[in-house]
Parts: structure tokens; sequence; C-alpha cells
């Protein structure tokens, strides 16, 4: 299977970057490829919802998304990783997530699988809901197919999180991904 993981944190060694890495380990192990683009470091404008693409595309923006569009239609399963800000996805990602609307129909039709990787500081049960919604909505609305999530409770520093369960719980997630 083809993997193209976002990857939204603008911290390239954060405790984000961890869970994509061990999440790559589990999945490669397995036999998928993983290709994971640094979202922060595209250059990405925000939509501007002018409705010129109908939907479907073509953006009259000029940037990387058309690149993303092209590499996620060209594959399996989108992984969409975080840091929690403010309670949901950073900027950065919210921003691609955003610019779907200019290849909707495609990228609905692609059936694609899907899992979120999150991390935060704060380790109260209610933490990851906002952001966890969020990303269910986008399941039923894209019509993916969700294969997990792995929320990372008090993954504050890089070594918080590779002390926690987390990162173990993410390269299962890729391994135990059907082929």
């Amino acid at each position: 299977m083809k993997i193209v993981v976002l990857m939204g944190s603008p911290n390239r060694n954060g405790s984000t970057s961890i869970l994509v890495d061990s999440f790559v380990q589990g999945a490669e192990s397995a036999g998928h490829t993983c290709e994971v683009i640094d979202v922060c470091r595209s250059d990405v404008h925000p939509c501007i919802g002018c409705v010129r693409c109908g939907y479907e595309g073509p953006c009259v923006q000029k940037d990387d998304v058309e690149t993303i569009r092209e590499k996620l239609l060209g594959s399996d399963m989108v992984v969409f990783a975080t840091p929690l800000y403010y309670y949901g996805m950073t900027a950065q990602l919210k921003a691609v997530v955003d610019r779907f609307c200019a290849f909707n129909s495609s990228l609905n039709s692609r059936h694609l699988k899907s899992a979120l990787l999150a991390v935060a500081w704060n380790a109260d049960n209610w933490t990851f809901d906002a952001l966890t919604a969020h990303y269910q909505t986008l399941v039923r609305y894209i019509n993916l197919d969700d294969q997990g999530m792995v929320c990372g409770y008090g993954c504050g520093t890089p070594a918080m999180t590779r002390r926690s369960e987390y990162p173990s719980r993410a390269r299962a997630l890729g391994k135990g991904l059907p082929a």
C-alpha cells in the first residue's frame, strides 16, 4: 500500500515527528511504502473561497497543493500528523485540508484509508475531543476508511514522548495495516 503522511508539525524534531517516524517504521516493515510531506515547509496558501475550482480543480492558486493533490490521488492511504494547537490541528495542516475542496470529488471516490497521529502536552481525558471529532468528520465527509488514531497524551517534549507508550502504538498501527 502507498501511504502519504501529511506532517503538520513545524518542529522537525518534535514529538509529532517521533510518532511519524515510528508509524513509518512499522508500515515499511510490513511492506508498505510511505512518503512524508512536510506541509509546514510547503508553499500552501489558504483557500480563498472563490469556488472557481468547481470543487474539482484546478485551483486558481498556484502553489504546492497541486503536488500534494497528485500524491494523495496516487496513494492508498493518508495519515494526518499534528501536534495539538489549541485543541485542533496546526494551521499549516488545516490549510492543506481546506484546499481539498479543489479535488473533493476525486478524493471522495478514492476511498482512501486514513489515520491520525497527534500529540499534546495536556493529559486530561478530554484533551483530544475536538481534534478527534474533526478527524472523524473528515473520515465521513471524504469517504475515508479509518485505520486508527494514536493520540499521545502528555507528550509535551520529545523526551516525554520517547518514554511514553505512543511511539510503540504508532509503530504497531503502521505494522498492522492491511496489505
